[in-house]
């Protein structure tokens, strides 16, 4: 059975800028039942970051090569049922998650990934395997 792994944006902005070893690390030595991905809302919030704050040309080199070799999870109708569910359930709760953060919620329950993330608000999203944090260094 193959263990998949779903970088949360925080996450990523510390494996591509070198500020955690440690989640670096755990992403190059993944096992061969192990696959990292990101969701292409993940992608998004990248992109946007990109487009608000032009970074220097070496570390737009880092990351598009980041992005060339994460297998980078499409959004469909699987992912919108759970996201209804999901917001149904966190809203009659009391419970609140960013919009993005929700989405992302979303795609990790549909394809069964564990979050990768230092975001303390996912673990209130009891659908969502118990989030890990691989920036253990920070």
């Amino acid at each position: 059975m193959v263990r998949t792994w779903m970088l949360d944006t925080n996450t990523v902005s510390y494996i591509v800028r070198g500020t955690s070893p440690a989640a670096r690390d755990r992403l190059d030595g993944l096992k061969i039942n192990e696959v990292g991905c990101i969701s292409v809302v993940t992608e998004a919030e990248i992109r946007y970051g990109l487009a608000r704050k032009p970074p220097s040309l070496a570390f737009r080199t880092v990351l598009n090569d980041f992005l060339r070799k994460i297998q980078i999870l499409p959004w469909g109708s699987d992912e919108a049922q759970a996201y209804g569910t999901l917001r149904f359930k966190l809203e009659s709760a009391g419970k609140t998650l960013s919009a993005l953060d929700m989405l992302i919620a979303a795609h990790a329950i549909s394809a069964n990934a564990t979050l990768v993330t230092r975001d303390k608000t996912f673990a209130q999203v009891e659908d969502l395997r118990p989030p890990v944090n691989w920036a253990v260094d920070l």
